[in-house]
């Protein structure tokens, strides 16, 4: 299935369909002016990476596969915990610590919404690598149509 990102127009796709299709780490399916959907598949015994978005709303939904969510005021202290699988939806509020992590046998496909917009759109990153490259270059930088925090995006704070 073939996602295109148009920016800020009206869009609209089968989200399930494209998210279990989705073999690359990260793929920006649809950036608006507030928020943003990103598809993610998550390779066997990896994760989406310890992070916060201080100014972030995140929705994930697993459309496959099975993780485990964790979340927490600091990196240190992720006291939620929770198994997840196909179905599952975890919400993130800003400023806290959160990671899921593959713990099946299986690529994890999952879907997140962002709000505000996050990342640059249309960005197709195939690991995680690549998507540590371009958030480190100034490659994945929300557009400037969408509207951001007072003082703009602030950036990822990775463990």
């Amino acid at each position: 299935m073939k996602i295109t990102d148009n920016g800020p127009e009206p869009n609209v796709f089968d989200i399930e369909t494209a998210t279990r299709e989705n073999a690359n780490y990260r793929t920006v399916a649809w950036s608006g002016k507030y928020l943003q959907v990103t598809l993610m598949s998550i390779p066997v015994g990896e994760s989406i990476g310890l992070e916060v978005h201080p100014e972030t709303d995140q929705f994930l939904r697993l459309d496959a596969g099975r993780g485990r969510a964790k979340m927490g005021p600091s990196k240190d202290e992720l006291t939620f915990q929770q198994d997840v699988a196909d179905g599952w939806s975890i919400q993130v509020p800003a400023g806290t610590w959160h990671d899921v992590e593959n713990t099946g046998d299986e690529p994890m496909r999952l879907y997140a919404v962002y709000a505000p917009v996050h990342h640059a759109p249309g960005l197709v990153q195939q690991t995680a690598d690549e998507a540590k490259r371009d958030e480190e270059s100034g490659a994945d930088e929300p557009p400037p149509w969408s509207v951001e925090p007072e003082g703009g995006q602030p950036e990822d704070e990775h463990a």
